[in-house]
């Protein structure tokens, strides 16, 4: 097996992204012995109908994880196929039992398999991975469910809202991706074992005048792996299912995508209410010393970008695979699946260490507020000067002079005059004194149903959490 060190390209996916467990699932050595476990299954079940003997079984069973890459790259040199390179060192391996290997297969019989088992394994690795992220958001929302902040349309301040329901906004989407995630893995199929065109004619003929037909055959094979076949397939599984797998993902990356852009203008210093966890020691610039830059939500965003970009060609793998099979899916699959998973799972991993250790600075957020929140509140005070008797449309004009007036001192630089000029505009003391006017300016409680909305949001979390 060729070493592999930082003296050639080696794919920052390889030791830079991603966990060792996520890594592990889509080892070469693990799938190995993915391709062993199925082989297994089949030789148990030969056994079962009296083709193969138990000491053969036994024997595969006993090397089931002797992995020897290097000898079977040696094969794979000569060979010019890696499935048999494969079985030729797996039979080295197991004098008596190597003759059986592989008997009535074909090599995606066994590929194909394996890798729907190592889907399975991912999609629960990643579904596991979102549920703690979501266990965090449920966290902050309950912590900041009433806190008012203000909201942003258009990137430009609009009315209040609250911390939580912001945190809202993220964990409903989180919810569905969750949901995809868990469906598409307990919808996971393997191809079974149907042969060369997916007919099973081989093993059709293999088992003729045994205890169990092609089927059964089949059947019992699937159940040792734990996962059931497609009733119909071709030499592959369809790829629809690597399709289905990479929208999954992809829509979990456009989740936690739109939720680290808003961070990043959420931490700019003019909004400047949230924050990076940010280390002691942490550089933010070469050049300038005093920079705090995003850069765990910017690697969010761009890894974001990537999945994104993976998912069009599984498209194409689906759509081109052409009768019974083409293989000009082969190399890229080999790369575009584990990338999507390995990828999805930094990206979360990420946002996890966002959430645990962020920032949210209250006088920002008030400072936020107080400039702002009083221009979302002029709304109220035209409805409540409505409901007094005053003319609905002459005070809208009366509101958007003194707004335009606030403005223009806000865009100056200085503090937002709106609650005096209008506490003190003849036009609407007609109709209510300065201290109700005052009242109904104040914007912390103009949030509308934004807590409770929060509030139901936590609990479809934790009900899909099992809480």
């Amino acid at each position: 097996m060729a070493t592999f060190t930082h003296d050639t390209f080696i794919s920052p996916l390889t030791w830079r992204y991603g966990s060792e467990e996520m890594r592990t699932i889509f080892s070469e050595r693990h799938r190995r012995i993915l391709f062993r476990k199925v082989w297994i299954a089949l030789a148990q079940t030969e056994c079962e109908a009296g083709l193969v003997k138990e000491s053969q079984v036994a024997e595969l069973m006993e090397h089931a994880e002797d992995i020897d890459i290097d000898t079977a790259a040696k094969w794979e040199a000569e060979l010019h196929h890696d499935l048999m390179a494969e079985i030729k060192t797996y039979a080295s391996q197991c004098p008596t039992a190597g003759a059986i290997i592989h008997l009535g297969a074909t090599s995606m019989d066994i590929e194909d398999n394996a890798d729907a088992i190592r889907l399975k394994e991912a999609l629960g690795l990643l579904a596991g991975k979102v549920e703690s992220l979501l266990s965090l958001f449920v966290d902050k929302m309950e912590e900041y469910k009433a806190v008012p902040c203000m909201a942003f349309t258009h990137i430009q301040p609009a009315e209040p809202t609250t911390i939580g329901y912001r945190f809202a906004q993220t964990a409903q989407d989180l919810l569905h991706d969750l949901d995809d995630l868990r469906r598409v893995r307990d919808d996971i199929k393997g191809k079974g074992m149907k042969g060369a065109v997916g007919t099973s004619a081989s093993y059709v003929e293999l088992m003729k005048g045994c205890a169990m037909d092609a089927q059964q055959m089949e059947d019992r094979i699937m159940d040792r792996l734990g996962i059931p076949a497609f009733t119909a397939a071709t030499q592959v599984y369809p790829r629809k299912q690597d399709l289905r797998v990479g929208e999954a993902v992809m829509n979990l990356a456009t989740t936690l995508s739109r939720f680290s852009l808003d961070f990043r203008l959420l931490m700019s210093p003019p909004i400047g209410e949230w924050s990076e966890p940010f280390g002691k020691k942490q550089v933010g610039s070469s050049a300038m010393p005093f920079k705090r830059n995003p850069i765990n939500n910017e690697k969010i965003d761009s890894l974001a970008r990537y999945v994104e970009s993976q998912v069009n060609a599984l498209w194409q793998n689906n759509s081109a695979m052409i009768l019974e099979r083409t293989l000009d899916d082969s190399a890229n699959r080999r790369m575009i699946i584990p990338a999507l998973f390995i990828t999805s799972d930094e990206m979360v991993r990420t946002a996890s260490k966002l959430l645990s250790g962020m920032g949210i600075h209250m006088p920002a957020v008030r400072r936020n507020m107080q400039t702002y929140g009083i221009f979302a509140a002029s709304e109220r005070l035209l409805m409540e000067l409505g409901r007094a008797g005053a003319d609905r449309q002459e005070m809208h004009e009366v509101i958007r002079e003194n707004s335009l007036k606030a403005w223009d001192e806000v865009q100056n630089g200085r503090a937002n005059p709106l609650a005096q000029l209008l506490e003190s505009d003849p036009r609407i003391l007609r109709f209510m004194n300065p201290e109700k006017v005052a009242t109904f300016l104040n914007a912390d409680d103009y949030v509308g149903l934004a807590p409770q909305r929060t509030e139901r949001i936590i609990t479809l979390c934790k009900k899909a959490l099992g809480h």
